[in-house]
C-alpha cells in the first residue's frame, strides 16, 4: 500500500496542514497514483494556477515486485519553473533530477517538496510504502 498526504502551501501558511489532501493506492503492479493540476489524470491535485507545476507533475508507479517508484515528468518546457527535493527517513535530502525516477525503499516514508523558482510556495507531498 502506497500512502500519499499533499499540501498546497504559500509563504504565510509555512507549517500550517489545512487543505491537506490524501489519496492511497493498493501495491499492485501497474497501480498508478499521479500529483499536478489536471484533475482528470491525476488523484492529488494543486491550484489550477500554480503554473509550476505541471499538469501531470509527479508520478507514483508500482512494479512488478510491488515496489513503488516515483518519477518527475519532463514537461513541454525543456527548464522546469521549479524545482523538486526528496527527502527519505533518516537521509539527507536530494535533489530529484527533471525527467528523473527513484525507487522507493519498501516500508520507508518520505517527502518530495515541489519548490517554486519565483516565489515562496510549494506542495508538500508527504509518502509512506507500507510494507
Amino acid at each position: 500500500m502506497l500512502e500519499l498526504t499533499m499540501a498546497s502551501v504559500s509563504g504565510a501558511d509555512a507549517g500550517a496542514t489545512a487543505g491537506m489532501l490524501m489519496a492511497d493506492a493498493p501495491s499492485a503492479p501497474g497501480t498508478v497514483l499521479r500529483v499536478g493540476r489536471d484533475a482528470s489524470v491525476c488523484r492529488l491535485v494543486t491550484p489550477d494556477d500554480w503554473l509550476f507545476v505541471s499538469r501531470v507533475h509527479l508520478e507514483f508507479l508500482c512494479g512488478p515486485e510491488g515496489g513503488w517508484q516515483v518519477s518527475w515528468l519532463r514537461g513541454s518546457l525543456a527548464e522546469p519553473s521549479c524545482e523538486v527535493e526528496l527527502t527519505l527517513a533518516g537521509q539527507p535530502a536530494q535533489a530529484l533530477p527533471y525527467g528523473g525516477t527513484v525507487r522507493l525503499p519498501h516500508g520507508g516514508f518520505g517527502e518530495l517538496v515541489i519548490q517554486d523558482r519565483t516565489t515562496p510556495r510549494s506542495v508538500n507531498v508527504g509518502f509512506h510504502h507500507g510494507a
